[in-house]
């Protein structure tokens, strides 16, 4: 996939889901290595959006660490989005950012945000995926796909079932998520996936760049 230039990261131009895979970051998960070292592994294997996603940090330790990663995907040509932190978003000048159904609802994240922002939203059901392109989301998350742990307060999984749903029945864009592993992308993919996100398959990797190019590979086939 080719990387986008510099002066197509405008902030006055909006936004779009690539295809390909959606990083997320998981210091738990990341084998005693830093976000900032894992990223860089990510970006310079080529993924084209990276989502920072933190639980536990200090606020101000979060901003720290943004700020280096809203730099490295700069330089890297690839979208940086921010999991649930609408101030920490806009203070760093991120690309967008991704929330839950138990966030601020969408149309007052518009507000804040404005019409250039990127806006993710996690869909767990077709009333949730109907309710997010309603209200104007500019992508949803469509998961659990399978059973996964990364997060404590996960529900249970949806299948194939509402992925399938999904590609026959909107148009949105969207982001397979939810346990995806190397052994049952194959399977996200043939069921119409585009971009599908990877958290400890990735990060948990002592390879990240070797299991990022096996990953690829199955996307393009």
């Amino acid at each position: 996939m080719p990387r986008q230039k510099m002066d197509e990261l405008d902030p006055a131009k909006k936004r779009t889901l690539p295809a390909g895979i959606y990083a997320l970051t998981s210091e738990p998960h990341s084998l005693g290595r830093s976000n900032l070292e894992v990223a860089g592994e990510i970006l310079a294997a080529g993924v084209p959006i990276l989502q920072y996603r933190e639980k536990s940090k200090k606020v101000r330790v979060m901003y720290e660490e943004c700020l280096v990663l809203r730099a490295m995907t700069h330089q890297a040509g690839a979208l940086f989005v921010i999991n649930d932190h609408i101030d920490l978003a806009l203070a760093v000048g991120a690309d967008g950012v991704h929330i839950g159904q138990d966030d601020l609802p969408l149309y007052k994240v518009r507000e804040l945000v404005g019409p250039n922002f990127l806006i993710g939203v996690s869909t767990h059901s077709p009333a949730q995926a109907q309710a997010a392109v309603k209200d104007g989301a500019d992508y949803i998350g469509v998961g659990p796909i399978f059973a996964t742990q990364t997060k404590v307060d996960v529900c249970d999984p949806v299948g194939l079932d509402y992925l399938d749903y999904v590609v026959k029945n909107l148009e949105i864009p969207f982001v397979a998520i939810g346990g995806i592993k190397e052994h049952n992308l194959a399977e996200v993919v043939k069921a119409g996936a585009q971009t599908v996100a990877l958290v400890t398959e990735i990060v948990g990797n002592s390879d990240i760049p070797g299991k990022i190019k096996s990953l690829q590979r199955i996307m393009e086939t």
